[in-house]
């Protein structure tokens, strides 16, 4: 077993906070191949997630520790919707279903979610990222 505390939390946010991208893994999945990825995601303000969508893929966050923003996006990257995630907000999570466009923001330092989406890990394929310079 596997206990989230504030132990392994807090050194993953400090992974996070020393890493280029401003935010860090931390999987439970044993194998990329597995069929179900489930991984706390440490993100700090700064870290770029980009516009993005998984063709084939539902996907959940629920937030553990901080403010998160989620929001999900038309094809020429305007919003349609837009929630704060945090425990005083009383919005715990988001389902996103697949070929959603949808974006990440940490609002606060050590932001916690817990993410769950259905494996193989597979890289965003042409058209997985959204792209506003064309």
């Amino acid at each position: 077993m596997k206990i989230i505390d504030e132990v392994l939390l807090n050194s993953v946010s400090a992974q996070a906070n020393a890493s280029p991208r401003l935010r860090k893994n931390y999987n439970f999945h044993q194998s990329l191949d597995d069929k179900c990825h489930r991984f706390l995601n440490a993100v700090e303000p700064g870290t770029v997630v980009p516009i993005h969508r998984h063709p084939t893929k539902d996907e959940s966050f629920v937030i553990l520790r901080g403010k998160v923003r989620v929001t999900t996006h038309n094809d020429d990257g305007s919003i349609i919707e837009d929630v704060v995630l945090s425990q005083e907000s009383g919005n715990y999570g988001v389902d996103i279903p697949k070929n959603v466009w949808h974006k990440l923001e940490a609002i606060e330092q050590n932001s916690y979610i817990f993410e769950c989406k259905e494996g193989q890990f597979v890289p965003h394929e042409e058209g997985g990222i959204l792209n506003l310079d064309k």
